[in-house]
């Protein structure tokens, strides 16, 4: 599944928003001004999850009423399996706990990225030429 259909279906999504997901999306503004960018109804493989930080590797996903059926439990853990297999973390929010504990949220989700590295450690350059001010540098200094 790709293309503009896939596109035009999490536009929708997005559009459509439950309210606990415009809060956790506004909760969230602080976090991406800070280096972590979420996207918001974000497909991965055939799903579309609430919110993904790529960056850090989490699917958030906020549940309503319809995700505590029996049925909806056995499909959620099928879809976070699958998640979970492709490097994903994934968290799981009720509507509630984030319209009425959203200090709560907050902190599960800033201290999960607090805990990451900040990134990779630089690697050399393939060509082991280093950087042009250095190469610069050694032909400036060569007789």
């Amino acid at each position: 599944m790709g293309g503009w259909m896939a596109k035009d279906l999490a536009r929708k999504l997005r559009r459509n928003a439950t309210y606990a997901e415009m809060d956790f999306w506004r909760l969230t503004y602080s976090l991406r001004q800070t280096g972590w960018p979420f996207r918001r109804q974000h497909q991965i493989g055939s799903y579309y999850v609430d919110f993904a930080c790529l960056k850090a590797g989490l699917v958030v996903e906020i549940d309503g009423d319809t995700h505590f059926a029996e049925r909806a439990q056995a499909s959620d853990a099928v879809r976070d399996d699958y998640l979970r297999g492709r490097g994903f973390t994934v968290m799981r929010f009720t509507n509630a706990e984030v319209t009425d504990n959203p200090e709560g949220v907050f902190g599960a989700v800033s201290t999960y990225l607090d805990a990451l590295p900040l990134g990779p450690p630089p690697q050399p350059s393939p060509q082991g030429g280093g950087s042009q001010i250095e190469s610069a540098q050694r032909t400036q200094d060569k007789p």
